[in-house]
């Protein structure tokens, strides 16, 4: 797992108690039912493709990759939203995907 971006670490640091209540969300959701760690990855991506959330988008797949998902499941996630979203808001967040594929390459 990657640790969380620096602007995120500050804001909690000043908000604490937001701090606590996204933890309480984030876990409360995870422990929720029966999918497992990559399901629950591949559906942030889900998420954050159809929401067009580039942030999300970006933590998602950083999450994906550190549980060891391969890029072209990613991909195939985001391709999947174009019926839904539409191809410009599928490209977007195939670019999103791509800053994060190429910072993990190093």
């Amino acid at each position: 797992m990657t640790d969380p971006p620096k602007p995120y670490e500050d804001f909690i640091r000043r908000f604490p108690k937001l701090g606590e209540a996204w933890n309480l969300l984030r876990v409360g959701a995870l422990d929720a039912g029966p999918l497992d760690e990559r399901t629950l990855a591949l559906t942030k991506v889900a998420v954050a493709t159809g929401a067009q959330r580039e942030g999300a988008l970006h933590a998602a797949v950083r999450k994906a990759l550190g549980l060891g998902v391969a890029p072209e499941e990613i991909e195939q996630v985001i391709a999947l939203a174009a019926s839904t979203v539409g191809l410009p808001a599928t490209v977007a967040a195939w670019t999103w995907a791509h800053d994060e594929f190429e910072k993990a390459r190093g």
